[in-house]
């Protein structure tokens, strides 16, 4: 299993226990990722946390790897 898959279940299981982080996670997303991983996503990125319900799913197309701006001149970011 790949780290950020990792990372993004860790996320959903203490969403799933915890009331509270759930409510952190969809209000304020970085501060909740980096109070349970210790991960700092840089200010430049933004983040959306929705929440699927049984008749709501949503499909996330992510960005053309050819649109992408090459590696070496974007800043790092991690899970």
């Amino acid at each position: 299993m790949s780290v950020e898959l990792t990372a993004q279940n860790q996320l959903i299981q203490k969403a799933w226990e915890d009331q509270a982080f759930r409510e952190k996670l969809m209000q304020d997303p970085k501060a909740a990722i980096r109070e349970l991983l210790g991960v700092v996503i840089p200010d430049h990125i933004q983040l959306k946390t929705v929440q699927e319900t049984p008749d709501q799913l949503y499909l996330v197309i992510p960005p053309d790897p050819a649109r992408m701006i090459p590696a070496a001149s974007k800043p790092e970011a991690m899970w």
